[in-house]
Order: structure tokens, then sequence, then C-alpha cells
């Protein structure tokens, strides 16, 4: 009898999960993006302001704040710190997106967050939307579960986005590049303005990889308000020479990083200036810092899965991105047959990517997710076909197994293009690893 209560409570809350989670994904659906902070302070404010309860370091960029994000988490917590990771957005899991050290937020305690903010929310008179939701929500546990310190990841943007009511002690701008362009405007100095924004009065911002033209504009931003900027080449640099970091009072060299990629040098980089500079409030032993770099976990980034053939997941999405995995490609692909599995977004400036892809393949197959945002996998059958043969298969699970059929024993196949799209192949990969089937199904 037991036994059988017991079954019929976890049911219920699988139940209540599932609910919560369709809630969530309707509300996505129904209002979609709509950047304003009223809503976020009203509902902040009835909920008691949990975001102010806890120090934060705040990430903002094109490319690699996730990255970022991951390393600091990861160097945090070997240091002793007990530290939340909010990210987004997730890979396979939605509690993928709020963490405190390594542990998920669960099913049941995202029930009863989501219920907490709907009220709140409902009492401020305000509807947030799905992303401003899971953020209260990410802010809430933080402050209930009583962490150190909250690594937060911005969304989109950054004047505008959800994340930016925090009062960080030192903001972070990874790379600046063209995306989200209807959002954020359609020019580097436009894109780098809303960027800039997650600079508050006073606070340190870490600048990464970014040209002389965004740079400038954040220097403006930050003068403006009395901040102080620490920009990758100039304050800080990283050398894969001797795997070595120098700059703001701090030097450590010999470290060997977890995460695959050369840029991830530069990420490694802007992680140890974000943690030199807070180091007052937060500070770090060496013995921290090298476990945390050799140690940090990043899936669906350049990510690597041996097999016949060889699997590499990335989670490229724009053509900044699809340049740093090309560059990757000579090591990691070599002389065998690449097999393409691509899908993309119709908001991005997807035809510079198929351009730049395309040419490398022995074959593409394309497929869609995330309809109706994707794009139409048809139209970039077409594309892709002026440049190697191509299979059109909107169906992800029947592109994964047409790419698997093409790829030979020792071919490698990529798959890129959409967070989304790497993430729904990482389940099928972690499917078939619990069934003990072979990640190829056509070579055992």
């Amino acid at each position: 009898m037991a036994i059988g209560r017991m079954g019929e409570r976890i049911d219920q809350e699988l139940s209540a999960y599932q609910q919560t989670l369709e809630w969530l994904y309707g509300l996505h659906a129904a209002k979609g993006m709509d950047f304003k902070l009223d809503r976020m302070t009203a509902t902040l404010g009835e909920l008691g302001d949990p975001h102010l309860s806890f120090p934060v370091i705040h990430i903002a960029g094109t490319n690699g704040k996730g990255s970022v994000a991951a390393t600091l988490h990861s160097i945090l917590s070997h240091a002793g710190y007990r530290v939340g990771l909010y990210i987004s957005p997730h890979l396979v899991r939605f509690t993928e997106r709020i963490r405190v050290g390594g542990e998920e937020v669960s099913p049941v305690a995202v029930v009863r967050l989501a219920a907490e903010v709907r009220d709140a929310a409902e009492k401020a008179r305000v509807q947030p939307t799905f992303f401003e939701i899971v953020t209260l929500m990410a802010f809430l546990h933080f402050a209930r579960t009583g962490i150190d310190v909250g690594v937060v990841e911005v969304g989109l943007g950054g004047r505008l986005d959800a994340t930016n009511v925090v009062d960080p002690l030192v903001a972070v701008i990874t790379t600046i590049g063209r995306d989200h362009t209807e959002f954020l405007g359609d020019s580097i100095p436009s894109i780098a303005a809303e960027k800039a924004g997650v600079i508050k009065p006073g606070r340190p911002v870490i600048l990464g990889k970014v040209s002389a033209e965004a740079a400038h504009v954040v220097e403006a931003v930050a003068a403006q308000r009395a901040s102080a900027v620490y920009r990758l080449g100039r304050d800080y640099h990283w050398s894969w020479e001797n795997g070595s970091f120098t700059g703001l009072g701090r030097t450590w060299d010999q470290l060997c990083l977890a995460l695959r990629g050369r840029y991830q040098g530069d990420n490694a980089a802007t992680v140890l200036a974000a943690l030199a500079v807070a180091g007052d409030r937060l500070p770090v032993s060496e013995e921290a810092v090298r476990k945390g770099l050799a140690s940090v976990e990043w899936p669906g980034r350049l990510q690597v899965i041996s097999g016949a053939p060889t699997v590499i997941l990335d989670s490229a999405h724009n053509l900044e991105g699809l340049l740093a995995l090309r560059e990757e490609m000579p090591a990691l692909v070599g002389r065998r047959a690449m097999h393409l599995l691509f899908a993309v977004m119709k908001d991005k400036d997807w035809q510079p990517m198929v351009d730049l892809l395309a040419p490398l393949c022995s074959s593409a197959t394309v497929t869609e997710v995330m309809t109706p945002r994707c794009l139409d996998a048809a139209e970039l059958a077409q594309r892709f076909g002026r440049y190697c043969p191509t299979t059109c298969r909107p169906d992800v699970g029947d592109a994964w197994r047409e790419v698997c059929r093409k790829a030979g024993r020792t071919d490698v196949v990529v798959v890129t293009g959409s967070l989304f799209l790497v993430g729904a192949v990482s389940e099928i990969l972690a499917d078939a690893c619990a069934s003990s089937q072979p990640i190829d199904p056509v070579h055992p």
C-alpha cells in the first residue's frame, strides 16, 4: 500500500509539472517577447525583492555568455561558494535553466515557484511574459536556498532584458555581433548600446573580444555611469602559448581548459578578469581557478561524441558562431568526410551561414525544430543543394536517421545551426544510451 501511494504521489507531481510547463510554454506562444522592466519590478516587489538578497555577476553578449556563465559557476563552486546559475534557453530539460551548486531545480519546486510568481503577478496586476516568469522563479529559488552568489545570464540584449533588474558586483559583455537585429537594431553600435544597458552606476564591466566600434559605445556608456571598463587585449590577456592569463594584478599560467575551441581562451580570460575585479567580495584560490577551468561542463558546445561515426554537437546559431566552428573543423574533422545536420530559425541571417558551411560538406540533411519559428526545411534544402547533395527531412528523428545512414564509420556528423536542434539530437542520443542502443543505428 505504501509503495502504491508513493507511486500515485509521483504521478501527481509529474502531472503537475507537465501542466506547469504547458502553461509556461503557452504564455510564450501567446505573448511572445515584450521587453519592459515594469512587470518585473512590480512582481519582485510583491515577492519581497528576492533578487537583492545575494550578489550577482551579470553576463551579456552575442556569443560566449553561456560558456562564461558555466565557467564562473564551476570556479566559484570549487572555491566553496554556494552558487546559483541562471541560463537560457535549456538544452534538453527545463530544469537546466535554474541550478544551485550541482543541482537543477526540482520539478516539484518548479510547480511551487511558478504558482507563487503567478499569484504575485496577479496581485501586482501585471501579466509577465514566459521569460520574465522564469527569471522571477530563478531569483525566488536563489533567495530561498540561500546562495552566496548568483551567476545570471542575460536572455536577449541587456537594457530591457528581464534579468536587468539586478545590481551586479560586476557586469560582463562577452562579444558583440549582429544577432536578434529585429529587437536590438541592425548595426553594431545599436546592438552595443543595448548590451551596454547592463552597466550599472559605479559597477565595473568586463569587456571581451569586441570590435573597436563596439568598444567605443560600451566605454561611452560606462563613462556616463562612472563605471570602470576592463577590456580583453588591453587590460587583461590570454595566451595559448602556455595557457596563461595576465592582467588586473593576476598571473596564472599552464591553465587547462575543459571546453574545446580556441575562442574558449578568450572566454576563460573574461571569466578570470571578472573574478579578479570581484576578488574583494568573492576571493578565489588558484586551486579553485585551476580545478574550475579543468572540470567545467557545457554540453552542446563543440561537444565531441566518439563513435562510428564521430558526432560533433555545436549550438552555433549565427554567423559569428559558425565562423568559430569552422576554425575548429581542421583539428576536429581533418580529411574525413563531413555530413551536416542543420536547422535554423527564420529570423536569423541564415543565407551567409549556408554559404559558409555547405562547401565543406560531403552531404547535408536539413530539418525543422521549434516550428513555426524555424525556417522551412524545403527552402533550406534548395540553398544547400547548390553546394552539396542535400536531403530534406522536416522531422528531426527522421533527419537524424538519414544523416547516420549517409555517414560511414570513419566519417564525421556535425549537428549545428540551432541550440534547439542540438537539444533535440542530445535527447535522441540520451534515449539511445539509456536503452543501450548504439549512437549510430546503421553502424552498431
